[in-house]
């Protein structure tokens, strides 16, 4: 079943690790190793200026989706979905662009103001802009949850990271509706050369055209 096409605007909107979802926040006040960790994935995540894997993408109504992804900082992904998916999606530096092929539909977002936008930040600090939840934990594994500061109400994100060694292969958005799309990277390549055609994007002629601005 391929993901319904809300499911994956959940990545604008918003190894198996699920069991993170509903595992145990930290409390409000951060432990020191919370805040060990969470300095940690930033180091990490800030050392990441190219990257490329593939993808598989998971929603809460069993529907699955899987790709190429790639990552250029600052500023810069990619989202090639595999067939029968008709989405394309590329950030340029300013919009996150999604490209529906099969009702040729193009909706530009404001990169920043996307939870995943975080991934292209030209430095990563999780408490910018950002609010952080807490710290959820499971054997191996810790999530760190993140929102908007001025969206709460509009979900989280949870950036998930194995430990021993620490690496970061998922991320999950939860939006307000209740509905969770997990992200699961594979066959990570970093410090790659990534040609900069891959993050151009350019209106296919008589496409529908649309700009979410975000106030």
């Amino acid at each position: 079943m391929v993901p319904s096409r809300r499911s994956l605007f959940a990545l604008v909107a918003g190894a198996a690790l699920l069991p993170l979802v509903g595992a145990r926040a930290a409390s409000a006040a951060f432990s020191d190793l919370d805040r060990r960790d969470i300095h940690r994935a930033e180091q990490l995540l800030d050392g990441i200026t190219s990257l490329k894997a593939r993808f598989t993408q998971v929603d809460s109504s069993g529907g699955v989706a899987a790709g190429t992804f790639y990552l250029r900082r600052p500023g810069r992904m990619r989202f090639e979905y595999d067939a029968p998916s008709p989405l394309l999606m590329v950030a340029d530096g300013t919009w996150l662009i999604v490209y529906d092929k099969e009702i040729r539909q193009v909706d530009r977002y404001p990169l920043g103001a996307t939870p995943i936008g975080v991934l292209t930040r030209d430095r990563i600090k999780l408490d910018q802009g950002l609010d952080l939840l807490g710290v959820v934990r499971d054997k191996g594994a810790f999530g760190i949850k993140l929102t908007d500061e001025d969206h709460k109400d509009e979900g989280q994100l949870i950036l998930i990271f194995t430990d021993s060694p620490l690496e970061f292969r998922q991320w999950q958005v939860l939006d307000a509706q209740g509905t969770t799309t997990v992200f699961t990277l594979d066959q990570v390549q970093t410090g790659l050369d990534l040609s900069p055609s891959l993050f151009v994007f350019q209106d296919p002629p008589g496409a529908t055209r649309s700009r979410h601005d975000r106030g």
